[in-house]
């Protein structure tokens, strides 16, 4: 599992394409995607000045006996076979069913990753879960490039394939006050709930690391 003690800027793969990104010391060098190439680099920081709000990003029924808080990274593997397996069952039987209210909250081990959640969270809630099934599915392809530049051309195909237009993508990613805001939150929450590796649930409270199906489906069904 991942460890979140890799800080951002400790990435071996990741140089830093313009150090002018963040104003804060937790991002410093740290490059979203075609940046550099802009006329302005931080075109949308004037627009976004303003208090930003988090969106959480959930589905099922918002009274359902159990929730279910899953920390994960678009580039952790054990978060990608999560989702492409197990996660498809737990939704068809208890979230579709009102039993369960999944919640899911981004961790930002490396660049790449924290670029995944901007692409994914481009479009709000109606975006997101599409474009997280996208990402996962398809991280091997994306996240495994050698550079920055790869990886955020295969961003934006994906982004495209999602419905999203180029300008709406390159705003996501130059709009460095919502990344800066994003990594907040990311740290408020992991280190809330003490999390440490990917994928985690914490379900009604309760810290779990990563579980199998019939594992899963214990503990659910002694919470109901």
């Amino acid at each position: 599992a991942h460890q979140t003690s890799l800080k951002l800027k400790d990435h071996p793969r990741m140089k830093p394409v313009t150090p002018q990104i963040s104003r804060r010391a937790f991002l410093p060098g740290i490059a979203l995607p075609f940046v550099a190439m802009a006329a302005n680099p931080l075109l949308a920081q004037s627009a976004t000045e303003e208090a930003l709000v988090y969106e959480e990003m959930a589905l099922g029924a918002e009274d359902a006996p159990i929730t279910i808080v899953e920390y994960l990274s678009f580039t952790c593997p054990h978060c990608a076979t999560f989702h492409n397996g197990v996660f498809k069952q737990l939704k068809s039987d208890y979230v579709d069913t009102g039993k369960v209210r999944f919640v899911f909250r981004e961790v930002y081990f490396d660049p790449y990753g924290l670029w995944a959640a901007i692409l994914a969270r481009c479009g709000g809630g109606q975006k997101y879960f599409g474009l997280m099934d996208m990402l996962f599915q398809r991280q091997a392809s994306w996240s495994r490039q050698p550079d920055g530049p790869s990886v955020a051309a295969r961003l934006f195909e994906i982004g495209r394939a999602a419905g999203l237009d180029d300008g709406t993508i390159q705003a996501c990613f130059q709009d460095g006050p919502n990344a800066e805001f994003l990594v907040e939150k990311f740290k408020e929450f992991t280190e809330e709930d003490g999390i440490s590796s990917t994928p985690s649930f914490v379900i009604n409270g309760t810290n779990y690391s990563n579980m199998g199906l019939d594992e899963f489906v214990d503990v659910l069904e002694s919470k109901l």
